[in-house]
C-alpha cells in the first residue's frame, strides 16, 4: 500500500487543475503510478508528464533502446513498479529475452549484442557511479549521434526520477504484475 493516498480519481484533483488530470489521462490512457502520486502537486504532474510524453512517445531513440534503458534504470534502483510497467512494452517493441534477463538479474553484458551491452551499461554507469566512462560515450556518440545520446541521457534521468517517486512513496505494481527479483 502505498504511503500516501493514491489519486486515482479525477473528482480528487482540485477543479481548477483538473486539465492537468485530463491531460494526462489523454495521453497514457489512465492516469496511475507515479502520476497517482505527482498529482498531490499538479504542477509538478503537468510537467513531468510533458517531458514523460516527449520521451515515451515522440523521442528519436529506438523503441527498443528507449525501453532497455528503462528497464536498466528499474533494475539499478530496484523500482518493481516501473519494471512491471516496462517490461512488457519492452517486449511489445522487439527487446530480446535475453537482454530482459541480463538486466533483470544484474548480469554482466556477455550474450548482450554490442549494441544492448552499451545501452545497459551506459544507465548502469550513470545510476552507480554518476559518470560514464569515455569509450562507452565515445562509442554510444558514434552510433547514436548528439541528439539520441541527449536523449538515451534524459530517459535515463527522467526514469530515475519516477522510480524514486514510486520508491519513496511505495507505490507496489498490480499483484498479477511481473516481479522484480531483489
Amino acid at each position: 500500500m502505498a504511503r500516501i493516498a493514491l489519486v486515482e480519481r479525477r473528482e480528487q484533483v482540485a477543479p481548477e487543475h483538473r486539465a492537468v488530470w485530463d491531460r494526462i489521462d489523454a495521453s497514457r490512457g489512465q492516469v496511475a503510478g507515479p502520476f497517482a502520486v505527482l498529482l498531490w502537486s499538479p504542477e509538478v504532474a503537468d510537467r513531468t508528464a510533458a517531458l514523460g510524453a516527449y520521451i515515451r512517445f515522440a523521442s528519436r531513440l529506438d523503441p527498443r533502446d528507449r525501453e532497455l534503458a528503462i528497464l536498466a534504470v528499474a533494475r539499478a534502483l530496484d523500482c518493481a513498479y516501473e519494471w512491471a510497467a516496462h517490461v512488457r512494452e519492452a517486449r511489445r517493441v522487439g527487446v530480446r529475452e535475453e537482454a530482459i534477463a541480463a538486466v533483470r538479474e544484474r548480469r554482466a553484458a556477455a550474450g548482450l549484442t554490442p549494441e544492448e551491452a552499451a545501452i545497459v551499461e551506459y544507465a548502469r554507469q550513470l545510476l552507480d557511479r554518476h559518470r560514464v566512462e569515455g569509450a562507452l560515450f565515445e562509442a554510444l556518440r558514434a552510433r547514436l549521434g548528439p541528439e539520441r545520446l541527449v536523449e538515451l541521457t534524459a530517459t535515463i534521468g527522467y526514469y530515475a526520477m519516477i522510480a524514486c517517486t514510486l520508491n519513496a512513496f511505495e507505490v507496489t505494481p498490480p499483484a498479477d504484475a511481473e516481479a522484480l527479483p531483489p
